[in-house]
């Protein structure tokens, strides 16, 4: 029972923040819901047992779009001085959300450690006292997917080492940083003490 109800529970708080996702007319807003949204789907996957992909949801996504949130701020001119003077005026609404969100951690892991979710993971196929997904994933990717996944490893490193290699090249028109000349300045190699007269600047 309490797996049906969190069931619902998720589902319904995933439809109606993907909905307030598309119809939200400000940027910051909707990446909020987008990630109420990922949250959600991720308690459905530990629902039905596959813990891994709501940890991936979770750890991914949610960091994804965290650094895209961080990526609206600085591109879009966001005034956040009407934010913050729209705050009392939105705090019933962030705490009614947060309730949902303690109520649904609250039935997630009631349902997880309830006697049912072997009934839950037997509906999709999983027999009960079977390993998890992780750890069968873990046996499939070092044993028989080890060379394919130490070659997709490579592949990201060589991607990064690229990436890297491409922002240090040298050109012209662009100063260099040499972090060992500016270890080794003396602070009064960098200041001048001047005294000015009254009503005079300083000359730079």
């Amino acid at each position: 029972m309490m797996q049906i109800f969190a069931f619902y529970l998720f589902a319904s708080v995933v439809l109606a923040s993907g909905a307030m996702c598309i119809f939200s007319r400000n940027p910051v807003h909707s990446v909020l819901w987008l990630i109420l949204a990922f949250f959600n789907a991720a308690g459905l996957m530990v629902l039905v047992g596959a813990e891994f992909i709501a940890a991936l949801l979770v750890i991914v996504y949610v960091g994804a779009v965290a650094v895209l949130f961080l990526f609206v701020v600085m591109m879009l001119d966001i005034d956040f001085a009407e934010l913050r003077a729209g705050f009392m005026k939105h705090l019933p609404l962030g705490l009614l959300l947060a309730l949902v969100l303690v109520v649904e951690i609250i039935f997630g892991v009631g349902a997880w450690q309830s006697s049912g979710m072997g009934q839950a993971t037997a509906a999709v196929g999983i027999p009960e006292g079977a390993p998890s997904n992780i750890e069968q994933l873990g046996a499939l990717l070092y044993t028989k997917y080890v060379f394919l996944f130490e070659a997709a490893g490579m592949i990201l490193l060589v991607a990064m080492v690229g990436a890297i290699v491409l922002t240090h090249r040298t050109r012209s028109g662009v100063r260099k940083q040499n972090v060992a000349n500016q270890v080794a300045r003396r602070p009064e190699d960098a200041t001048r003490n001047t005294q000015p007269e009254v009503g005079k600047g300083v000359e730079l």
